[in-house]
């Protein structure tokens, strides 16, 4: 594997099946917004109540683009859709703003939750992933794939190739895309995902998939070289699984 840190298991037996640097702790960049999701989802707000995007959600750690104007009004479902399914941060940061308490309650409760699943090595300073101070390991996300795996909403946002978003408060529109592109090849029967990216975490991808609708895999992949790199070690667990014989990891993709 290219990744740094890797992990395989076989849901339903609950088996590893392949193992890299299980428990090294690395950033975890926006695979953390399946643990605001989590959150989000636990609080049972009203997600069709109409949130406001403003200036305290622009990103300012690593000042990111978003096409989402400050002051568009957004409900909270549609928020929670585009967080998972393009990871957008403006939405993942007014989510949490708009949670009891604020951002710093929010914060708390990822955490909890974290603790109670058994997340030993997990901790999270913000909600976005933007922050280098949000860690976790493979074996860790594992258990965070398993959980946000119960909460249909949260395998259908990230299933979700693309969608338009008609804003009406401001009147503008605009096209969206899952940032997994594995969710748009049907062989490969993604069930929930979810990528990252910053300098520090490097590109991470995490995801539970049936390809070819026979083994039943949560995949976790941190720290990679390369937009494709992930992508291409997924593929290379396939083959692997399958019987066959992975492909080699091209040099440039190596840590």
């Amino acid at each position: 594997m290219a990744s740094a840190s890797a992990l395989v298991v076989d849901t339903r037996k609950g088996k590893t099946l392949y193992a890299k640097n299980p428990n090294k702790v690395v950033p975890i960049a926006s695979v953390t917004k399946l643990m605001t999701a989590l959150v989000v989802l636990d609080a049972k707000q009203n997600l069709n109540e109409v949130i406001t995007v403003d200036k305290r959600d622009r990103d300012t750690l690593k000042n990111t683009h978003s096409r989402i104007r400050f002051g568009t009004q957004i409900t909270r479902h549609d928020a929670l859709l585009l967080a998972l399914m393009s990871s957008e941060n403006r939405m993942a940061s007014a989510l949490a703003r708009h949670y009891p308490g604020g951002k710093s309650a929010f914060v708390k409760a990822m955490n909890r939750k974290a603790k109670s699943l058994g997340m030993k090595n997990t901790r999270f300073s913000d909600s976005t992933g933007l922050s280098t101070h949000n860690v976790s390991t493979a074996n860790d996300l594992a258990k965070l794939v398993k959980a946000a795996y119960q909460k249909p909403l949260i395998r259908q946002f990230t299933q979700t190739e693309s969608h338009e978003m008609r804003f009406k408060n401001p009147a503008y529109a605009l096209q969206f895309v899952n940032t997994n592109p594995l969710v748009r090849n049907d062989n490969w029967n993604v069930r929930l995902s979810k990528t990252g990216f910053t300098d520090e975490a490097g590109r991470c991808l995490v995801m539970r998939a049936q390809p070819g609708g026979k083994n039943d895999l949560t995949i976790v992949l941190l720290d990679s070289v390369g937009k494709r790199t992930p992508v291409g070690d997924a593929n290379r667990i396939r083959q692997w699984v399958e019987g066959g014989k992975p492909a080699a990891v091209p040099s440039v993709a190596r840590r």
